[in-house]
Parts: structure tokens; C-alpha cells; sequence
């Protein structure tokens, strides 16, 4: 079991001990540490906060600890119920609201839940910020609201249908083009609120909705991080229906991952790149993605004359460098599409709807789209170190032997070479460095791998 607590949030497994876990008192604690740190920041006397959940199964209590707790605070509530991280996001400003928290785990099993903390612009908070909430949890620095003075709740349930309004509202996304098309689509919702919302988003574009795993009871039918070896079920039914494509999304709906005509991924990686295609060929300019994410992105960007820079992994990470790069569309190579037209956090549905625009616009299957962008193919690995190598020391000798190439430092190291890359990444919170490898091949980027971690093998002494 365990609780992880971090500048993003608080994220941990239900039920065993306080402190360890994610406990009904850990949640209280942290409600209120949010409370205290949002009453400081806006240095505002009535404070309003937008909530959302996701349909896991501790849903439920979790979003009553935390309402109340922040109502205890004099904070004034508006819950969304069940919604996505994206809607949730949406709301905070359309409500004028000083802030908001989405409970989900986002794409960790059922057992984990969560508390993603977000700014009065609905956009996660800076490290600075995450790290001062930390402060007031570990010292129980609350002060709460007398009888006179407790927050009020007001229940807003349509934030599903007005997210839905919002991306079908933007210039660039065709729902007569769409429509026209007659598309099948398959979508696994992994039984939470994905399940609902996507299958209305396609169904008010004209699409025929075949739906998977669409029921929002928390008991997701399989590992719900959308990658390849969890999503056999929706590659079989895409083929059986004879479906033009398949729609995965997490959790919490900012992971987005599509299945080709044929049963195969679309690839993860290559759902930003496509819908990056279609915004630069209608509105060109700069893209940003993380520096553990595909090149692909930045042989696009380069198609349509922009600038590509990739930032520290992370979302706040990534909208900062797309805010100082007037980006029109970034994001992360697990399936996250940031559309600033929109707003600036990862959003499936604006990414389904831009991806079915452009499908329609190219008239192609989704497999003879996918043989349009660069081949491109990663490798993911870890070596675990004991505690007492100095993990910061290896980072700093790789550095050091690659310092004639294309090397970067802002997040671990990331060397880039003619032909391929490697990114080395350190864990916060174990003597682990995580090596991702891109290359034109599998083997290639698997080859490269074995080599950087015999590399640093080397230099570790094991």
C-alpha cells in the first residue's frame, strides 16, 4: 500500500494505515491543506472551488471528505459529480472559480485514488505551490470556518454536455465533415466516465457508437493505462464489428489512444502527431511535447515550417513552454493533446474530435494515415540502483561522456544523436533511472538501450 505525496497532488491506495495510505483522514488533511494555501493565494474572503470524481469506486467517499472538508473551511463548492480532469479544467474558469480538484488516479488500477490540485486559470500548480500545500498538510497549519461562515454546495451536472458544446464550437472541428463520413467507432471507457462522455461527443457528431467497457461503475475490465497489452478485447471487436476505428481513453479522459481498421494500434505516441498534422495544416505555428516523447512530432511541426522545443516531463511543464512558445498544440506522447483554443490541460475529447475531422478531411483508413507520418519506435527500461550509489553522480558522468552531442540537462539528461535518442530520468522517489531509447527500429532502440545501461552499469561499479 502506499501514498504518494507530491507538487501535483496527493495520490495513494484506499484503506489501511494514516499516513501510509490513502485514508479518509489523509484526504481530510490535504483537503484542507488545499483550502488554506488557496485562501492565502487569491487572499480572497469568499473562495469558490470546482469538483469532480472519476467513476472509480472510492469516488464516492473520497468526494465527500473533501467536499465538506472544504466547506468546513468557509469554501463554497460547485460539484460536477462525475466528470473528466479536462471538464473539470473547463469549469473552473467558465464558474469564475478560485480553484479546483479532480479525484481520480487518472490511469492507476482501482485500488489507487487521488487528488489533482488545479489554479482559478484550471491549470495545474507550479512546483512552488504544490510544494507550500505539502507544507501546511505536514504541519496541520488549518484554520476552519465557525457555524456562520461554512461554504455552501451547488450541484452542476451538465459540465459533460457544455465540455462537449465547447469542442464542437471550435473553428477547426467539422462535425458535418464528420458526419458525412458515416464513421463506426468502437470505445473502451474502461467503465468509468469516459464511458459517457465520448460516446455522446461521437454520437452529436453523427458517428455510429459501438460501446465497450461504457458502464461508469469503477471496476475497470483491465489495466487502465491504454497501451497495448491491456487493450486486446477493443483490437478483437474493432475487426469484428468491421469498425473504421477504435477510441481508448483512461480514467479520467486526458490519456487517448486509437486502434487502427485492422486491429492495431494507431499508436500513443502518434495520437498527438495527428492531430498535430491537421491544426498546423489549418493554423501553423510552434509545437511542444516532453523530452521523453517521439520525434514524430518534431518532423511534423517542421513540415508546416515551425518551431518544436520539447520541455521537462510533465503537464505544468509542458503548458509553460507552450504558453513562452505560443504553441498551438503540445502535449505529451502518452496520448495527451493540449489545445490552447480550448484550454491548456489534456483533453481526449477535443483530441477525438480534431482526429475524426482530419480522418474525414484525408478520406483515408486510419492504418493508411498512419503510414503517412515517420516510423519511429521506443524502448522503455529502468535499472534499480541501491541506495547508496549516487544516482545524481551517474547522470552527471553520462553528461559528461556525451557532452559533444546534443545533450540536455533540464530533466535528467536527454542526448539527442543524428539518428536516434536516449533520455535518462531519475525517480523522486527510489535509486531508480528510467532510460527511454527512440530509434527507427525496435531493435535499434532496444540495441541502443542495452548499451546506455551497460554504460552506466560501468560507471555505477555493478
Amino acid at each position: 500500500m502506499t501514498l504518494i505525496k507530491s507538487i501535483s497532488g496527493i495520490r495513494g491506495t484506499i484503506g489501511g494505515q494514516t499516513g501510509d495510505n490513502l485514508t479518509p483522514i489523509d484526504a481530510v488533511k490535504f483537503a484542507a491543506a488545499y483550502g488554506t494555501w488557496l485562501r492565502q493565494y487569491s487572499n480572497k474572503e469568499n473562495l469558490k472551488v470546482v469538483i469532480g470524481r472519476d467513476a472509480r469506486i472510492s469516488g464516492p467517499m473520497i468526494h465527500n471528505l473533501v467536499v465538506n472538508t472544504l466547506i468546513g473551511s468557509g469554501i463554497d463548492v460547485i460539484d460536477l459529480g462525475l466528470s473528466t480532469t479536462p471538464t473539470v479544467e473547463i469549469a473552473v474558469p467558465l464558474e469564475k472559480a478560485d480553484g479546483g480538484i479532480i479525484l481520480t488516479a487518472s490511469h492507476n488500477p482501482k485500488q489507487w485514488n487521488a487528488l489533482k490540485l488545479l489554479n482559478e486559470k484550471g491549470e495545474f500548480l507550479s512546483g512552488a505551490e504544490g510544494a507550500k500545500i505539502l507544507d501546511f498538510a505536514e504541519n496541520a497549519d488549518f484554520n476552519f470556518a465557525d457555524v456562520d461562515n461554512l461554504g455552501e454546495i451547488t450541484i452542476n451536472d451538465s459540465y459533460m454536455d457544455i465540455h462537449i458544446d465547447e469542442v464542437l464550437n471550435l473553428p477547426l472541428v467539422d462535425a458535418d465533415a464528420v458526419r458525412a463520413a458515416k464513421f463506426k467507432v468502437v470505445v473502451d471507457g474502461v467503465n468509468s466516465s469516459g464511458g459517457i462522455v465520448i460516446p455522446n461527443l461521437l454520437e452529436q457528431m453523427g458517428v455510429e457508437v459501438v460501446k465497450l467497457y461504457c458502464e461508469p461503475n469503477g471496476h475497470f475490465p483491465h489495466n487502465p493505462e491504454p497501451l497495448k497489452e491491456h487493450l486486446g478485447d477493443i483490437c478483437d471487436l474493432v475487426v469484428k464489428e468491421k469498425a473504421d476505428l477504435g477510441i481508448v481513453v483512461d480514467p479520467d479522459v486526458d490519456r487517448l489512444a486509437f486502434i487502427s481498421e485492422d486491429g492495431e494500434m494507431f499508436g500513443e505516441e502518434y495520437t498527438l502527431v495527428a492531430v498535430a498534422d491537421y491544426v498546423l495544416s489549418r493554423t501553423p505555428g510552434n509545437t511542444v511535447s516532453n523530452m521523453s516523447s517521439s520525434r514524430a512530432l518534431r518532423d511534423i511541426t517542421n513540415v508546416y515550417g515551425g518551431m518544436y522545443e520539447a520541455s521537462a516531463v510533465g503537464e505544468v511543464n509542458v503548458v509553460e513552454l507552450m504558453k513562452k512558445n505560443n504553441a498551438v498544440i503540445g502535449g505529451e506522447g502518452n496520448g495527451g493533446i493540449i489545445y490552447p483554443e480550448l484550454h491548456y490541460g489534456r483533453d481526449s475529447l477535443v483530441g477525438v474530435a480534431l482526429f475524426l475531422t482530419h480522418l474525414a478531411n484525408k478520406k483515408m483508413k486510419v492504418s493508411e494515415l498512419r503510414k503517412t507520418y515517420a516510423e519511429y519506435y521506443m524502448s522503455k527500461n529502468k535499472i534499480e540502483l541501491t541506495p547508496q550509489i549516487d544516482v545524481d553522480a551517474i547522470l552527471s558522468a553520462m553528461h559528461a561522456k556525451y557532452k559533444h552531442e546534443d545533450c540536455r540537462t533540464i530533466d535528467g539528461v536527454k542526448i539527442d544523436f543524428a539518428e536516434n535518442w536516449v533520455h535518462l530520468r531519475k525517480s523522486n522517489t527510489e535509486p531508480i533511472i528510467r532510460i527511454y531509447t527512440e530509434a527507427a527500429t525496435q531493435q535499434k532502440a532496444d540495441d541502443l538501450a542495452v548499451r546506455i545501461i551497460g554504460e552506466i552499469k560501468e560507471i555505477a561499479g555493478i
